[in-house]
């Protein structure tokens, strides 16, 4: 730090007397202890310089030409921004009536010429420290009414939102045995009228007593534990609950440790939930129909191609076969020419109906792969299960006998079917089980139709 700082900062004085050698004298001693000394000879120039740079204290000779030490002293004080300076009277005069004057006037202090340095300082350096403790005491006293309105403002305020609020808000307290120190209730520390209403009661009738336990068990016996969870382990918990009350019916509340007890936040989702259970449904309605084939109602490819890869994963994990058969309806162009479109679309709805009554294990799935098409995917089955699945196909749907003259095959609607066996692999796509299956699909048709034919 230089030494202006530091003589900035030890004090500021301001030096009013006639003597020049006083002044020197003076200045010259507090200069070396590390003040900022200003120095002037007359009252009216200690007046202009006090104004200029208010000191931290003037030392104040009485007896000047123009304008004496006490007329400073009346003026300063009369000053408002000057009137808060201390003075301190330095005067050869000694008489009783003179101090008293001086202590009239509003000076702090009292110091007969000749003078001595040391007591100088030691009187300076003892309202200079009073000096500083007002001013601290003064900033502490700001900080604390600020504190105050503060503290005012913020309960006017927590008290307004409470009584506002649509959410439920209340903090509550844990209540312990004595002897174990278990958690046996909450007592109501703060409730606002959503939470009374709740409870169909006043606030008054709420504050300070034990009703939590009671009222909980009405909705959920567990939801107690949960919250004395969150005061012993601070871990907040937030869930729904259903609990009918007037035109509600579905609330969400968070708990979040205060103190020996907790503060929630309940709000009512009725209406929301409604909401998101009527989307749930639409939404599920919407996947349902993304994924079935909207003439046959069996799944559609697109629904077929997630399977195939999910499947295809989980049997890579597990190191378990899957199977496929695909499917065609034999000469099916030849039909539709002969019996008409609506005709067709009615052969393939059977097709597909009977497909879906003999693959029944959950995990199989059926799906119209594109045109007279079908593929069954069967998790979990050798190919000698796939063989077993392909006779009963084939069988099922002679049985079904459904006309078809201009087969060339038979009378009657036949299907021919590829069938393709592995053990998934992440090295490989499941692109390959596909390929060998409609190869062996391409085979059974070259082979005359009405048949199967495998491809491994």
């Amino acid at each position: 730090m230089n030494p202006d700082s530091e003589r900035q900062n030890k004090g500021n004085i301001l030096i009013v007397d006639d003597l020049l050698e006083n002044l020197q004298l003076l200045s010259e001693a507090l200069l070396k202890l590390g003040y900022t000394v200003r120095s002037v000879t007359n009252g009216r120039m200690a007046l202009k310089t006090a104004k200029v740079k208010p000191p931290d204290i003037i030392l104040l000779d009485i007896k000047m030409p123009e304008m004496d030490g006490y007329e400073v002293c009346r003026t300063l004080k009369i000053d408002e921004n000057l009137h808060s300076i201390p003075v301190i009277f330095i005067s050869a005069l000694d008489d009783v009536f003179d101090k008293v004057t001086a202590f009239n006037l509003g000076a702090i202090d009292y110091i007969t010429k000749p003078f001595q340095i040391e007591e100088v300082v030691a009187r300076l350096e003892n309202q200079l420290t009073i000096q500083r403790q007002q001013r601290l005491l003064e900033q502490e006293n700001i900080k604390r009414r600020e504190a105050e309105e503060v503290l005012y403002q913020s309960r006017a305020l927590i008290a307004s939102v409470l009584n506002s609020s649509l959410d439920g808000i209340a903090a509550l307290q844990a209540v312990r045995n004595p002897e174990t120190g278990n958690i046996e209730d909450f007592r109501c520390l703060v409730v606002n009228p959503v939470i009374a209403r709740a409870f169909q009661r006043t606030r008054e009738e709420m504050i300070g007593k034990l009703i939590l336990k009671k009222f909980l068990s009405k909705i959920e016996s567990e939801l107690f534990n949960s919250l004395v969870e969150v005061v012993e382990t601070g871990n907040p918990l937030e869930r729904d609950f259903y609990y009918e009350t007037g035109n509600s019916c579905w609330y969400h509340f968070i708990a979040v440790k205060l103190g020996d007890g907790f503060a929630i936040t309940i709000r009512d989702i009725t209406a929301r939930k409604h909401i998101e259970l009527a989307l749930q449904e639409a939404n599920q309605k919407l996947e349902e129909l993304a994924n079935q084939d909207g003439l046959t109602h069996v799944a559609n490819r697109r629904c077929f191609d997630a399977r195939l890869q999910a499947e295809w994963k989980r049997l890579a994990r597990e190191k378990q076969p899957l199977t496929l058969i695909l499917l065609d309806v034999d000469k099916f162009k030849l039909y539709n020419d002969c019996y008409g479109h609506l005709a067709g679309d009615d052969c393939l709805v059977r097709i597909a109906q009977t497909l879906q009554k003999l693959i029944r294990r959950p995990a199989d799935l059926v799906a119209r792969y594109g045109g007279e098409e079908f593929a069954i995917l069967l998790p979990n089955t050798t190919l000698e299960g796939g063989l077993k699945v392909a006779q009963s196909i084939q069988q099922t749907i002679r049985d079904l006998a459904i006309s078809h003259t201009q087969s060339g095959v038979k009378e009657i609607v036949t299907v021919s079917l590829g069938i393709s066996s592995m053990i998934p692999n992440r090295e490989i796509q499941p692109d390959i089980l596909i390929g060998n299956a409609d190869k062996a699909l391409y085979d059974a048709k070259e082979q005359g139709r009405d048949r199967f034919s495998i491809n491994l």
